[in-house]
């Protein structure tokens, strides 16, 4: 075995060290006391020798270089075309992560933890949602009805849009949520006042499959003296929230900024009749197809059904 000993350039001082040493002690061993005796000498374990012996064996000078380790793909590495799944569901519907698990699982078939996709989105730099989402007041208290009809949260959205020809055009978005099952109606009016908010509770009244027994609103001037006797007379009650406190109609205004990033944003105005169809359309997806992190990732009619059977 005759060893070439090979001038190193531009090494660093410790590998080069490391790759004399292998050479030293292969060239000790042939010329002197063999594999035992070398391992003794220079108090290295004989598998290491022996590790030494195979690289320069099969791969002869270049075996006892330095070379720096790859990592290898890991046997449970998320697929990219997952990771793609998960990216566009982020940036175009702005999407957090338990949120992202379930719309995968649902729509997609794919169970993805949601700490898997939590790791994939910081990976890419994009963990956290672009709008900040503001904690609940300390005197808030969090609450659950159990009957459907029982507690429906009533409120109205501002909606600013532009036309066709550019103009800006606002119109209103009346919603109805029900606190047990989240099942809610949608209706845009052109109106923000009490004739438009008693148009809307005859709305829901027929919309809703269960009997209403509570209406809950803020104090704002569409829901005043008028529209509460209304209600009242209809067999129902109406209950007005503490002032200053929109967190006691949480569900309702969560909604509000649902109907923002999942549904407004997308969307291209171009007339009334257009918008009512297209809001439509969503509230059939709210209602019957769309997840929900509040009622363990089903929908607001499963979570009906199950209530009802």
């Amino acid at each position: 075995m005759c060893i070439i000993e090979v001038n190193p350039v531009k090494k660093e001082i410790k590998e080069y060290l490391r790759f004399r040493e292998k050479i030293i002690v292969l060239e000790y061993a042939r010329k002197f006391d063999g594999p035992i005796a070398t391992c003794r000498e220079f108090n290295i374990p004989k598998s290491t020798f022996y590790e030494w012996k195979k690289k320069f064996d099969t791969e002869g000078i270049a075996g006892l270089r330095y070379k720096k380790k790859t990592s290898k793909p890991h046997p449970r590495k998320t697929p990219d075309k997952i990771i793609n799944k998960i990216l566009e569901l982020r940036k175009c519907y702005q999407l957090g992560p338990e949120r992202i698990s379930m719309y995968l699982e649902r729509f997609h078939d794919l169970k993805v933890s949601e700490s898997t996709v939590y790791r994939i989105l910081a990976k890419h730099g994009i963990s956290r949602l672009s709008k900040s989402v503001s904690r609940r007041s300390i005197h808030s208290k969090r609450y659950n009805k159990t009957v459907p009809g029982h507690h429906i949260q009533v409120d109205v959205k501002f909606v600013n849009l532009k036309d066709a020809a550019g103009k800006k055009v606002r119109r209103y978005q009346y919603t109805a949520i029900d606190d047990a099952t989240r099942v809610r109606a949608l209706k845009i009016l052109k109106k923000h006042n009490q004739n438009a908010a008693i148009e809307f509770i005859d709305y829901i009244v027929e919309k809703f499959p269960f009997r209403i027994h509570t209406i809950r609103t803020d104090r704002g001037h569409e829901f005043q003296a008028r529209f509460h006797w209304y209600v009242e007379d209809k067999g129902m009650c109406h209950v007005y929230i503490k002032p200053r406190s929109p967190q006691l109609n949480g569900k309702v205004e969560r909604s509000h900024r649902t109907d923002q990033e999942e549904f407004y944003q997308l969307l291209t105005y171009t007339d009334d009749v257009d918008l009512n169809r297209k809001l439509e359309a969503w509230e059939e997806f709210y209602n019957y197809h769309r997840p929900h992190s509040g009622i363990d990732g089903n929908t607001p009619y499963e979570k009906l059904r199950s209530i009802l059977n």
